[in-house]
């Protein structure tokens, strides 16, 4: 796999590291795969404190996608850059279409721990190519996440990538988390990406850049409820509040909220 594909083994640790402690989520297959695929991390990228955000982070798209189904039954959904995750079997399709979308050698991957059905597909595709699109022959509503993704598109290639869904879909609704340009800076010295290779990274400070034509931004989510911080005890919850879920961390990672109407 290239360096950007190799991040995904970093959540991929995160959600088997707090689902083997009981914590925020209950994934067996990021445990299964973690250990079958033993993908050697080095540095920050294995760090606890990070598995911990990883994992809360993940769980919030989780709360978020599972209202967003409630909401509207008939909705397709759409997990770009999926990675190994397993949110299809953590949320459950309910009926709904699913598709989950990400480079062919990561799909590939996929290949050999989830099978399709029914429901549940598989698309090879680049977010910045979305021509991948065509597979999806539903054309009313998308419920759209995008967990770990935005930071490695230019503003310019998220902008063709929304519009790209908005001309695609009648109604969209969309999650995605970004770096601030404070976090750019910064991740030239401590992001957790470099120790998979990973050097060029992108961020936005108004969540209106990646306003197109059609889609309109709706709200600012956190990324650390405080109820997911609570399941941690003693001294590891002080330290976890302090350093992840303060007002430095908003200086470096947001969660928005767009919708096409």
């Amino acid at each position: 796999m290239n360096s950007v594909n190799k991040t995904l083994y970093i959540p991929l640790y995160g959600k088997s590291y707090v689902s083997k402690k009981g914590i925020f989520l209950n994934d067996k297959k990021a445990e299964d795969i973690w250990e079958a695929e033993g993908f050697e991390l080095k540095g920050k990228s294995k760090s606890k404190w990070l598995a911990y955000y990883m994992g809360i982070r993940c769980a919030v798209f989780d709360e978020w996608l599972k209202q967003q189904m409630e909401d509207d039954p008939n909705a397709v959904v759409i997990h770009i850059g999926c990675g190994m995750d397993g949110r299809v079997i953590r949320v459950g399709t309910e009926n709904h279409k699913w598709y989950d979308v990400d480079f062919s050698e990561v799909i590939e991957e996929r290949n050999r721990y989830y099978a399709e059905s029914d429901n549940y597909k598989m698309i090879a595709g680049d977010a910045r190519d979305c021509g991948w699109l065509t597979a999806i022959k539903e054309k009313e509503t998308a419920i759209v996440v995008m967990e770990g993704v935005s930071m490695y598109l230019t503003v310019d290639e998220m902008r063709s990538l929304t519009d790209s869904l908005c001309a695609h879909f009648e109604k969209l609704a969309l999650l995605v988390d970004c770096y601030t340009s404070f976090a750019v800076k910064m991740s030239k010295r401590r992001n957790p990406v470099n120790d998979v290779g990973v050097t060029e990274v992108y961020g936005i400070d108004n969540p209106h850049a990646y306003h197109g034509e059609k889609l309109a931004y709706v709200r600012e989510h956190t990324m650390v409820p405080q109820k997911y911080i609570d399941e941690l005890k003693g001294l590891e919850r002080f330290v976890f509040a302090k350093l992840y879920a303060g007002g430095f961390s908003t200086k470096l990672y947001r969660l928005y909220e767009y919708q096409k109407n």
